[in-house]
């Protein structure tokens, strides 16, 4: 039975976000210092988003809790998820955020996957118009914005890798924020995507590495998915990893040995975004011309099998918990 977003699941995934988007500690800030002034808590760093562990897990916490505030305003959390956004998400506490933006040292601090999930909070906070979180998240996700169209043309190669450096998995999230807010740098995303992967064919990595959340070739394939026509798209997608059998004989769910190690709990995020990209694509496929793409069934299998591996796992250690109850939301957001 296809796994599926209930009122149920919505309210425990808010009371997982409910409980660490306001915990400071653990905490892990990688935070450049460029003096002695500059050593304050996360709290002191970053009064918005100090909690969860990271800055971009409670980011993309956010993201969540609002996501799930407009799709089920009747949970009884949806309450709960107002009243600490009004107290967070405020003009004041935001401003000190694109302050630390603004420090020299911080550049390139977050990029490109912090980047990607303040943008996907700022789209998601547009969507909810009887507050002002996005009046007062606007001017950090322009900066970031700015941030992404000074940096693509830099860019020489995309990063690859499974874990937060990866380029097409932010691409995909700032793409969908710059569709509505920015023609320049939607182009600008579409020109590096072309560039980078169009002419990718037959993979044939080491898929998937020992601390990876995020599939190399299936999140390029996510952000080709939305830059090529589906005409151009679908027999792309096959020669990439259906037809060399990539996607039957090696994309099967992973194995998570010690959730309680904060790189091997990724593996967790691997088999939830996975999950993701396979449900957008095969939908996608299925859409444009149905029972035309003979991966579609394939592809949708490997979609369920990867979301079941994974969904019971989103609490229980805090390794975990702190970040993929937003990637569960992800897959599952794609089944609605």
């Amino acid at each position: 039975m296809e796994l599926s977003l209930t009122p149920e699941i919505a309210s425990k995934f808010a009371q997982i976000a409910l409980g660490h988007v306001g915990q400071e500690y653990p905490n892990q800030p990688q935070h450049a210092m460029e003096s002695d002034t500059d050593a304050k808590t996360p709290r002191e760093l970053h009064p918005a988003f100090f909690g969860s562990y990271d800055w971009h897990s409670c980011v993309h916490s956010w993201w969540l809790l609002l996501t799930l505030r407009r799709l089920f305003p009747t949970i009884p959390e949806a309450q709960a998820i107002t009243k600490l956004a009004d107290a967070t998400l405020t003009q004041e506490k935001l401003a000190a955020e694109l302050a630390y933006f603004e420090r020299p040292s911080a550049r390139g601090w977050e990029r490109p996957y912090g980047w990607g999930w303040l943008l996907y909070l700022h789209h998601e906070a547009g969507r909810h118009e009887d507050h002002d979180w996005a009046r007062h998240l606007e001017p950090l996700a322009r900066l970031i914005a700015q941030r992404f169209a000074q940096h693509l043309p830099l860019l020489t190669y995309p990063i690859t890798v499974g874990t937060h450096f990866n380029t097409a998995f932010a691409l995909v999230l700032a793409r969908e924020w710059a569709e509505a807010r920015d023609p320049a740098l939607l182009g600008q995303i579409d020109a590096f995507a072309t560039k980078a992967f169009a002419g990718k064919q037959a993979y044939a990595g080491w898929e998937p590495g020992g601390d990876e959340f995020v599939s190399p070739v299936l999140t390029a394939a996510l952000l080709m998915s939305k830059v090529m026509p589906p005409a151009d798209f679908a027999p792309w997608f096959d020669g990439l990893v259906v037809s060399n059998r990539w996607l039957e004989n090696e994309c099967h769910p992973v194995t998570v040995s010690d959730r309680s190690d904060g790189k091997i709990a990724h593996l967790d995020g691997l088999n939830l975004s996975r999950a993701w990209c396979l449900k957008r694509i095969g939908q996608m496929l299925a859409e444009d011309k149905p029972g035309s793409h003979a991966g579609t069934a394939l592809i949708e299998a490997r979609a369920e099998a990867h979301l079941k591996a994974a969904i019971q796992h989103v609490a229980g250690d805090y390794m975990g918990e702190h970040w993929l109850a937003s990637f569960a939301l992800l897959a599952l957001l794609e089944a609605r």
